[in-house]
C-alpha cells in the first residue's frame, strides 16, 4: 500500500465511524504519526511505508473512530497562535473562546487580571503572554486541570500563578479584571452533544446546571468581594444567553454591560463594569 492510498483509507474508515471532516483528521494523523508536512507528503505520496508506519497510522485512525477528539489523540491543541498541551481533563481550547481572549486583551495591560475556571490554562496563558498585565492569577477546582495548565504556562513562558479554589472558595485577592469561561452547558443539551464532547470532555467542565446559568450566578454574586472598584468582569457564553448573563450582572450592580458575537454571528461575550 502506497502512502496515499493509506491516506485514503484512513479517511474512509472516519467517514463511516461519522467523523465529519475525514479527510482533514486522517491527514492531521499522517502528519503527526509521521512528522510531514503537506508538501513533504506530496513528494513522497507514491512510496511504500514501512509497517510500522502502517500499523501506528491504523491505530491512530481506530482510535478516531471512536470519536475521540483529534486533540486528544496528539496531545495539543493551538490558541491565540500559542501551543497548548491538553487531555481528558480540560476542556480542548476553541476558537470561539479567542473572542473573549481578544475583547479582553484591550484592557488587560498593567493590571492584575484573574481567570476563572482556568481548565487548560489557555485565557491565563495567552494574557500573561500578549497582554503585557501586572499579574496573572488563574483557579480552577480540579487539581488534574491546574497540573496541565501549569506545564502550558511552563511551555510558553507565561508568568501565572495557580490557586486550586471552588469559585471563589480559596481567593484571596483583589483584580481589576475577572475573566471566566464557565461550565455553561444545559440539563437538555448535555444529551445533545457530539460524542466528542459528550463522552470525552470532562462533564464538570461543561454542565452549568439546569438552565446553565449556576456558575454565572456564583461568580456574580461573589465578585465584589474581589473585584477593584471599576474593574470589569467578562464571560464566555452559551449563544443563547445574552439576555440571562446580563441580567444576572446588572442584578448584581454591574453596569455598560455588553455583548460581543463570535466569527459565525452568534452571541458569545457578555462583559460589564463594576459601578
Amino acid at each position: 500500500m502506497i502512502l496515499r492510498d493509506m491516506l485514503k483509507q484512513g479517511a474512509d474508515t472516519l467517514r463511516k465511524a461519522g467523523v465529519i471532516e475525514p479527510g482533514l483528521d486522517a491527514w492531521y494523523l499522517l502528519s503527526y504519526c509521521m512528522g510531514i508536512t503537506k508538501s513533504r507528503y506530496y513528494m513522497m505520496q507514491d512510496e511504500i511505508p514501512d509497517n510500522n508506519t502502517i500499523k501506528r497510522y491504523n491505530e491512530l485512525i481506530n482510535e478516531r473512530s471512536t470519536r475521540k477528539p483529534l486533540q486528544y489523540i496528539t496531545g495539543s491543541q493551538e490558541f491565540m497562535g500559542l501551543a497548548f498541551a491538553v487531555n481528558e481533563n480540560v476542556l480542548i481550547p476553541r476558537q470561539d473562546t479567542e473572542v473573549l481572549v481578544e475583547r479582553a486583551m484591550g484592557l488587560c495591560r498593567g493590571r492584575r487580571i484573574l481567570d476563572m475556571c482556568t481548565g487548560s490554562g489557555c485565557i491565563a496563558v495567552s494574557i500573561a503572554v500578549l497582554g503585557r498585565p501586572e499579574s496573572v492569577d488563574a483557579s480552577d477546582i480540579s487539581e488534574a486541570a491546574l497540573q496541565l495548565a501549569k506545564k502550558n504556562s511552563i511551555k510558553n513562558g507565561a508568568s501565572v500563578s495557580f490557586i486550586l479554589s471552588d469559585i471563589w472558595d480559596n481567593i484571596t485577592g483583589e483584580y481589576d479584571v475577572v475573566i471566566s469561561n464557565p461550565p455553561y452547558v444545559t440539563a437538555g443539551e448535555m444529551g445533545e452533544l457530539m460524542p466528542e464532547v459528550g463522552t470525552y470532555e470532562p462533564g464538570n467542565a461543561l454542565y452549568g446546571g439546569c438552565d446553565g446559568l449556576e456558575f454565572y450566578k456564583r461568580i456574580v454574586s461573589g465578585a465584589h468581594g474581589h473585584l477593584a472598584k471599576n474593574g470589569y468582569i467578562f464571560f464566555e457564553i452559551g449563544c443563547k444567553q445574552s439576555v440571562a448573563v446580563s441580567k444576572i450582572l446588572a442584578q448584581n450592580g454591574f453596569g455598560d454591560i455588553r455583548t460581543e458575537k463570535d466569527l459565525s454571528g452568534l452571541d458569545r461575550v457578555v462583559w460589564a463594569r463594576r459601578k
